[in-house]
């Protein structure tokens, strides 16, 4: 403790000297008195090192200079001494205020000093610097909050998909059933609903995706390609808008393949997306162009256009999330400014890059991919599986679950007309008592029933047909990562989303195994459902 220069008395005892060492000493809290006003009597080392002052700066001084000016206006300080005489203790934590002016936490306890006739002779005040605890506090607090919010918007995001594919599934069926009726043949309107609704479900996957790659949730499947074949498919799926639009697209590659380890679906999503922004900023009857080169281990693809350009103060933002070209009210080109981040985001996941280059407005645009080669030999592509049934094979009994009848009637008159038989259900317990009679080979199961749903009525299928219970498959519109982990845990084999190519359906029904003791039931024909 420092004493006023007149030092100890002669009276001083070697007890009181001992203790004024021992406060003196300590350095990792401020140890001081107050008079009875609130005036600082004595100083420690500690309080120095703590407050920024020195005993002859202090002492002397209302301890009211330590608090911020909010708390001194609002009376603070003398509530506490109040606290602390009636009290005799007073403990707080809060911010207080060094000499140079920073802010620091601190913890607090005032304790009233009295002699034996119980008279007050001032304030013990120890003084403890909380800052980093705080720190460390609010950060787990903001992480925590952080883990939450992220929690919250999975959820919301798992909720948008599965009701937004929901609507979209029967669409897209029947557009393929009306195709499949009429021999391929599409009326005007029906390119328009189908062109419309794929843009729909692009939108919808864009959308989930970026929210999937955000928590590290897409797993690439690599192999050896040629990029020549992933730009074949991506200008056929960016086709629609192209023709649309009646713009012309040039497309320059030499005759030598472009390997590259990628994965391919993936890839393909990254160049119609680069198309698909081209064709809807460059005006109708607009000129595209591709240009892919290779060199020193690099493939270099280029997708430019002639159309409006992008301003000098937005291509440092491009490829960031829902970031847009400024649009009319009326939102002619649409989007939801996320192509472009898919776009990047994809791309660091192949080890790639992606930049965009413009002139300025009016003057067209230009993004540039590079990826690194490879030399392996590109990937076989796979049989396609037939989309009928081999003459003379047993029908295969497929029960459907869905409690959306539009999807329910579509997709059992599609499997029923590729030669199986077929009984729907549009809820669990209906399924359930079905699933006994019937007895099916397959079972495509909705997984958002209602009453049972679908991971509870694929648990009580096996349950009530052990062995003869039926191959399952989850065709669902909830498509997040922690969704197919789940339905593998509940034992579906496959886990398909919504919308699903009808190709895609009846591969995955006919590449199902039948069960072991699987056999004609007994009085199946007499039982329909859904």
């Amino acid at each position: 403790m420092r004493i006023p220069p007149n030092g100890p008395t002669n009276n001083t005892t070697r007890q009181d000297e001992l203790f004024r060492l021992l406060i003196d000493s300590i350095h990792d809290y401020a140890v001081f008195m107050l008079e009875p006003d609130g005036r600082v009597a004595t100083w420690n080392a500690g309080a120095e090192r703590l407050k920024g002052y020195r005993a002859s700066e202090i002492i002397g001084k209302p301890f009211s200079v330590f608090y911020p000016d909010r708390d001194v206006q609002a009376g603070k300080c003398e509530m506490e001494l109040a606290t602390a005489t009636a009290q005799g203790r007073f403990e707080d934590e809060g911010w207080r205020i060094r000499k140079d002016g920073t802010r620091f936490w601190a913890n607090v306890v005032i304790s009233a000093i009295r002699d034996p006739t119980n008279t007050l002779l001032g304030f013990s005040k120890v003084t403890r610097d909380l800052t980093e605890r705080k720190r460390a506090e609010e950060e787990r607090a903001a992480l925590l909050a952080a883990e939450q919010a992220s929690r919250a918007k999975d959820e919301f995001m798992a909720m948008l998909g599965h009701e937004l594919r929901n609507p979209l599934a029967p669409i897209v069926t029947a557009l393929q059933l009306m195709k499949l009726r009429d021999g391929g043949k599409r009326s005007k309107e029906e390119q328009i609903i189908e062109r419309q609704v794929n843009h729909m479900v692009r939108l919808v996957d864009d959308l989930l995706d970026v929210s999937r790659i955000a928590r590290g949730n897409i797993t690439l499947k690599r192999e050896a390609l040629d990029v020549h074949e992933i730009m074949a498919k991506a200008i056929e799926t960016a086709s629609p808008l192209l023709e649309d639009r009646r713009q012309h697209l040039q497309v320059e590659a030499g005759d030598s393949p472009m390997i590259v380890r990628a994965d391919s679906a993936r890839l393909v999503q990254v160049f119609a997306n680069l198309l698909t922004n081209a064709a809807k900023y460059t005006q109708p009857s607009g000129h595209i162009r591709i240009n892919m080169s290779e060199c020193d281990g690099v493939v270099a693809i280029e997708v430019s256009d002639d159309g409006i350009g992008i301003a000098n103060e937005l291509l440092p933002q491009i490829f960031e999330l829902f970031v847009q070209a400024p649009q009319g009210i009326e939102r002619s080109r649409g989007g939801l400014g996320i192509g472009l981040a898919l776009v990047k985001r994809l791309l660091a996941l192949h080890g790639g890059t992606v930049e965009a280059h413009s002139a300025g407005l009016g003057l067209g645009s230009t993004f540039t991919v590079r990826l690194p080669s490879s030399h392996a030999k590109p990937a076989m592509e796979p049989a396609v599986v037939p989309m009928v049934r081999p003459p003379g094979a047993p029908k295969k009994r497929v029960l459907i679950v869905d409690d959306n009848p539009d999807a329910l009637t579509l997709i059992g008159d599609a499997l029923a007309r590729f030669g199986f038989e077929v009984r729907t259900a549009p809820d669990g317990l209906v399924a359930l008592q079905l699933a006994i009679a019937f007895e099916p080979h397959v079972a495509i199961i909705d997984i958002g029933l209602p009453v049972l749903d679908g991971y509870e009525l694929a648990s009580r299928i096996r349950t009530e047909l052990g062995n003869a219970a039926p191959r399952m498959i989850a065709l669902t519109g909830y498509g997040q990562q922690n969704d197919r982990m789940r339905s593998i845990r509940a034992g579906f084999e496959q886990h398909l989303v919504k919308p699903v190519e009808l190709s895609e359906l009846i591969a995955s029904v006919q590449s199902v195994q039948d069960p072991p003791d699987s056999h004609p039931p007994g009085s199946a024909d007499s039982i329909v459902a859904g």
